[in-house]
Formats: structure tokens, C-alpha cells, sequence
């Protein structure tokens, strides 16, 4: 299914793919041979199979040569490769953890808080993410042709309240740059939109996404442009994605950052302390620091509110206040995210 969409959304490229959409179709999608390439041995192997078929595996080979080899506890390891927790049915872990169903009034677009929209720019991601909370979305109801694309602008058209549009997926930056430049430009003809916002791990995972296509569309809006990167571990942060960073402050984006609290991977002060360090080094500034979000297949990476937020008050003494991230979960059905 993940190979498919892959497909489509290149399909709608030019005819000479670029280097981002050419490491895109090359990346890892055997958990075999991310094994075989890691140095894991047999005993993983089980589990990885076993968790690929409920959530198929991707990486790109731009994130694996971040991933430390032989090293099944490496921060990075774990965020992609698919293990046999991901079968435990746990209470309370559910396919819409968020229940963005009931937020739909059109196909691809998602309203749930006053004065912005998301739209489902694109089906595709670069990396599969095990704890995503979009694994089990239905990525082929929601995802427009340009023509049904009229439907949720007429949506944004009408409605006089809402300021900023959300770019997400998948991964917004999946799609070509042809059709996201046309999508922006009919954004930037409805006059009450202030902003543009892109959601987007691919600058991390593929630094190489931040190319002179998309720099073109992105620094000729007139709307103002934030980019929210997805970075968990400072490892993820290596001198291509700070180079990746740099192109697009200078195209006028504003970068932000929001990380999930991970059992495992960031679930520690040191961690968290390192990630806003490389994080401003890099140019960006932390936004939110998620707790857990209860999709199925996930369990095993949730953090407890309680030590979430003891986790967060120690960092407190680590770092200057423009450098903490705001502790929040997203509850069903409130108005905003909730700060814990």
C-alpha cells in the first residue's frame, strides 16, 4: 500500500525525478534488509515482519546512515523499525486515537479549531514512523484530485474566519512541487488567509527535499510561511539538515519544531536538553512537546502524564525558557491542544 502511494505521488512529478524523489523510491521497504543493513541479527527479525504487515516499513537511505549499526537501542532505530509490540491489543489504543473522522466536512480537509484548517495535501511520507498517529488513516478517502481540490477551497473561500491553512498528510512535501505551487497560489487568492503553514518530517529525512523547486513556490507567496519540523532526538540533526534549515529561513520561512515524548528514545532530560540545543543551533525553535497520542500498535512508546511532567520540570533547570517546548496533549474534542 505505502509503495503505491509512493508511486502516485511521483507519478504526478516531472519526467526526470529529482534527487529527493529518486532517494524517495530507493528508500527501505524490507524489514529484512533493514536488519541485514543494521547489523541486527535473526532474533528481530520475527517482530519486524510481524509489525510491517499491519504498517509497512520505509526509510530513506539519507535518515539510515544517521542510524548507529549494531545497535538495537540506537534512538533512531526504534522510531522505524517495526517490532511485535505493534501486534498487543491494549485498551484504550485505538485507530483514531484524535478522532479526526468526526472533523471532516470535506475530503481532505480536517477542521477542528477555530481560525485554521488542515488539508491532506498529500497520502505519502518519506519514513514510516511506528508511532505514528495517522497509521491506520484513510489515506485513499481523503486525498483530492485537483478538480475535487475546488470543494474544500470553496470550504476556506466561504468561511471568512479562517486565517491560516495547515499543510499535512502523510507529509505535505511528498506531492510534487507542481501541484503545491498550484495549491499555494489558489490559497494565496483567498484574501482573509494570513498564513501558510507546512507540516513536514521530509527536510529531516530527506534533507535533499529542500531543493530550488520548492524553495521557488515557497518564497514567492504572500503568505507568511511556517514550516513545523518533526525532530524527536538531536541525532536525527546532522550538518545536511542544518543546511536544509538554512535555505528555507532564507526563503522567509519561520521554523518550529514538535517532538513526541517517546519511551526509549527522548524520554530522558539529557535527551530532551541535547534535542533544543542542536535544535537552535540549526535554526529552529521548539514548539510542542507531545505525550503520546493512544493509536493501536503503539503502546509501547507512551510516557505517563506524571512523568512527563516531572521529565519536564527538571528541564527546566537545563535550559533558558525560548528553549523549552510546551508539554501538551491533544484531547478529542477541546478547542485546542491542552497544556499539561
Amino acid at each position: 500500500m505505502q509503495e503505491n502511494i509512493i508511486i502516485a505521488a511521483n507519478q504526478a512529478a516531472a519526467q526526470s525525478p529529482s534527487a529527493w524523489q529518486r532517494q524517495l523510491s530507493h528508500a527501505i521497504r524490507d524489514p529484512a534488509a533493514l536488519c541485514e543493513r543494521l547489523g541486527l541479527g535473526q532474533a528481530w527479525l520475527s517482530g519486524a515482519h510481524a509489525g510491517h504487515q499491519l504498517f509497512e516499513i520505509c526509510v530513506p537511505e539519507a535518515y539510515l546512515a544517521r542510524i548507529v549499526p549494531n545497535d538495537p537501542n540506537d534512538p533512531l532505530l526504534l522510531q522505524v523499525l517495526p517490532t511485535g509490540d505493534e501486534t498487543d491489543v491494549t485498551p484504550g489504543y485505538v485507530t483514531d486515537p484524535l478522532e479526526e473522522a468526526d472533523h471532516r466536512p470535506i475530503k481532505g480537509l480536517i477542521h477542528k479549531y477555530a481560525n485554521r484548517v488542515l488539508l491532506i495535501a498529500s497520502p505519502a511520507c518519506a519514513i514510516n514512523c511506528r508511532y505514528c498517529f495517522r497509521r491506520h488513516f484513510p489515506y485513499s478517502e481523503n486525498s483530492p484530485s485537483r478538480t475535487q481540490w475546488q470543494e474544500a477551497l470553496d470550504y476556506l473561500r466561504a468561511d471568512t474566519s479562517i486565517h491560516e491553512a495547515i499543510l499535512s498528510g502523510g507529509d505535505p512535501l511528498a506531492a510534487s512541487d507542481r501541484q503545491l505551487a498550484w495549491l499555494v497560489e489558489q490559497l494565496e487568492s483567498i484574501p482573509h488567509l494570513k498564513r501558510l503553514r507546512i507540516h513536514t518530517r521530509l527536510p529531516v529525512v530527506i534533507p535533499d527535499r529542500v531543493d530550488e523547486a520548492l524553495l521557488d513556490w515557497l518564497s514567492s507567496t504572500r503568505l507568511q510561511k511556517v514550516v513545523v519540523l518533526h525532530i524527536n532526538h538531536a541525532n536525527e540533526i546532522d550538518q545536511a539538515v542544518v543546511d536544509a534549515c538554512t535555505r528555507l529561513k532564507q526563503a522567509g520561512v519561520t521554523l518550529l519544531n514538535q517532538s513526541v515524548l517517546l519511551r526509549g528514545i527522548n524520554d530522558s532530560v539529557p535527551a530532551l536538553a541535547a534535542l533544543s540545543e542542536r535544535l537552535f543551533e540549526a535554526g529552529v525553535l521548539p514548539y510542542y512537546l507531545h505525550v503520546f497520542d493512544p493509536v493501536k500498535g503503539a503502546a509501547h512508546f507512551d510516557v505517563s502524564d506524571a512523568e512527563a511532567k516531572t521529565l519536564v520540570n527538571e528541564l527546566l533547570a537545563h535550559l533558558p525558557g525560548f528553549l523549552m517546548p510546551r508539554l501538551v496533549r491533544e484531547v478529542p474534542g477541546k478547542n485546542s491542544k491542552t497544556p499539561l
